[in-house]
């Protein structure tokens, strides 16, 4: 079933982009959160979305909050995704997809691409929005305008 605004993020544990465990509990609960799982990493889409929360990223630092972006790439592709566009935060690999199913992530385009959506959660680690749309850019407008609130 899929989390609903009002549900606490649960515990997980995945491997970043150093290829270290990164542990749910040493954020959520902790600060305000934004997890955002894309399709795939270096694809036009995913890219600007990956940059636009690189590009705003000091603005999510100063409401306190951390970025986590999630896809099914392998650890190397995050990587190299990570250096070659400069992002500043947390890149988690979910090849085996447990995270999306954790989440209830859907699919999009008739089921053939993995979904694009975008949790907010507070320093509780309760969510107070979801995101989904194809489009990359829009997330981060809408995870920000959720953090001022």
């Amino acid at each position: 079933m899929a989390l609903q605004v009002g549900d606490s993020i649960p515990h997980f544990i995945a491997k970043d982009a150093a290829g270290k465990d990164f542990d749910s509990r040493n954020y959520i609960g902790k600060k305000p959160v934004v997890i955002y799982f894309y399709p795939k990493d270096d694809t036009r889409v995913c890219t600007q979305q990956a940059c636009s929360f690189r590009d705003q990223y000091d603005d999510f630092k100063a409401l306190g909050a951390e970025v986590i972006g999630i896809s099914g790439d392998s650890i190397q592709s995050h990587q190299k995704f990570s250096a070659q566009y400069q992002l500043p935060f947390i890149l988690l690999s979910d090849a085996d997809r447990k995270l999306r199913k954790l989440f209830g992530v859907p699919r999009d385009l008739l089921g053939l691409i993995p979904g694009r959506v975008t949790y907010v959660a507070n320093e509780r680690g309760i969510i107070t929005m979801i995101f989904n749309s194809t489009s990359g850019t829009i997330h981060i407008k809408k995870a920000l305008e959720a953090l001022q609130k």
